[in-house]
C-alpha cells in the first residue's frame, strides 16, 4: 500500500525537487502552498500525479482537513531569500512561526505521527566553529536587524518541533540546509543574481563584464546542489534518529569570488569583479559540519563545477521566466 505525504511548500525551489522524486519513488504526493513565492509551472508535468492544495499553512483547519490519512509531513513552506528577510521581515516571522505552530497542530488533529521540520543555516548567524556542528549554539546578535527575522522563526520553528510537539510524534526530525543551489530556484538569492548580472554584462560589454558584487568577496558559504538535498532529506528520513537535528549540505568551503569566477566559466566570459559594501548582518564564513549525515549513508554527488554548469544553462535557456512576484 502506498504511503502518503504531504509537502508544505511544495511547489517552492527544494518542494519542487523533493515532490518529483518522492512520486518517482511511489508515494502519494498532497502539495501544500500559498503560491505566495511557489509556482505550478514547477509541477506542470506531475498534475495527472499529484494533489495541489492552494492553502497558506497559518490555516490550521484546512491544514488539518489535508492532512487526513497522511503518514508524513514535510514542513518546507517558507519566505526565503536574503533580499526578503530585508524588506519583507514581518511576513516572514508571519508565516515562520505561526505556520510552524499551525502544522504541529495540523499533525495532532489529523493523526499524522512523522514530521520534518526544515530549518536554516541562518540559526547559527555568525558561526563559533567552522565547519559546524549540529551542537553548536544557535545565536542572533540582535533583535533589530530585519535580517534576523528569517534566522529567529527558523529558531523558534525548532523550538515549535521538539518542545510544542514534544510528546507526541512518533518520527520528528529537523535538517538545516546550507547554501542550496540549482536550476529554477527563483531570483533572491547569490547564484541567480550574479547569473543574471552576467548576462546582462554580456549584452553590453566585450572583453571582460564587470561584476558588482556585495563585500570583497573574500566571504565563503559552502553551496549543495538541489539534487543532493533531496537525497538527504530522503536518507535522514529513513536511516536517521526520532528527535534528531541533520546538517544537509556540502563541505565544500568556497569564496564568493570563486563562486563568481565558476560562473563565468560556465558562461564562458572573463569577469572583472568589482567589490562593494557588505550587507549588514551578513556573516564572512559558513560551512557544515555534515559527519552526523555521512555516518548514515549520505555523500554529496555534485561538484560545485558541475552543480553550477547545470544551473547556468537552466538560466541561460530561461532567461524569459523571472518572475514578477516581489517575493520570488
Amino acid at each position: 500500500m502506498k504511503k502518503t505525504v504531504a509537502i508544505t511548500g511544495g511547489s517552492g525551489f527544494i518542494g519542487a525537487y523533493l515532490v518529483k522524486r518522492m512520486a518517482q519513488d511511489g508515494w502519494n504526493v498532497k502539495v501544500v502552498d500559498s503560491m505566495f513565492r511557489g509556482s505550478l509551472s514547477r509541477l506542470s508535468n506531475l498534475k495527472d500525479e499529484i494533489e495541489i492544495f492552494e492553502t497558506d499553512i497559518r490555516n490550521e483547519k484546512e491544514l488539518s482537513k489535508i492532512f487526513i490519512g497522511v503518514d508524513l509531513v514535510i514542513h518546507l513552506a517558507a519566505i526565503n531569500g536574503t533580499e526578503n528577510f530585508y524588506k519583507h521581515p514581518e511576513m516572514v516571522f508571519d508565516i515562520g512561526v505561526i505556520g510552524a505552530i499551525s502544522v504541529v497542530n495540523a499533525c495532532r488533529e489529523s493523526k499524522v505521527y512523522d514530521l520534518i521540520i526544515a530549518s536554516s543555516a541562518e540559526v547559527y548567524q555568525t558561526p563559533s566553529i567552522i565547519p559546524t556542528p549540529e551542537d553548536t549554539p544557535l545565536m542572533l546578535p540582535n533583535s533589530d536587524n530585519p535580517r534576523y527575522s528569517y534566522g529567529g522563526s527558523k529558531i523558534a520553528s525548532e523550538l515549535i518541533a521538539f518542545n510544542y510537539g514534544k510528546d507526541y510524534f512518533r518520527k520528528m526530525q529537523v535538517f538545516r540546509p546550507h547554501n542550496i543551489y540549482g536550476p529554477d530556484m527563483g531570483w533572491k538569492h547569490v547564484v541567480p543574481q550574479l547569473i543574471q548580472k552576467i548576462q546582462k554584462g554580456i549584452l553590453t560589454e566585450n572583453d571582460k563584464v564587470k561584476l558588482n558584487i556585495q563585500g570583497d568577496g573574500k566571504e565563503t558559504r559552502a553551496f549543495c546542489y538541489v539534487d543532493d538535498v533531496v537525497d538527504g532529506i530522503l536518507n535522514m528520513y529513513h536511516n536517521g534518529e526520532h528527535r534528531k537535528v541533520y546538517h544537509i549540505g556540502n563541505d565544500h568551503e568556497i569564496s564568493i569570488l570563486e563562486l563568481a569566477k565558476n560562473i563565468g566559466n560556465a558562461m564562458s566570459v572573463k569577469l572583472d569583479i568589482i567589490s562593494g559594501d557588505a550587507a549588514v548582518g551578513g556573516t564572512p564564513r559558513r560551512c557544515p559540519d555534515i559527519t552526523r549525515m555521512r555516518n548514515i549513508g549520505y555523500e554529496p554527488k555534485f561538484d560545485i563545477g558541475s552543480g553550477i554548469k547545470l544551473t547556468v544553462d537552466w538560466y541561460q535557456e530561461n532567461q524569459e521566466t523571472q518572475s514578477k512576484n516581489p517575493l520570488s
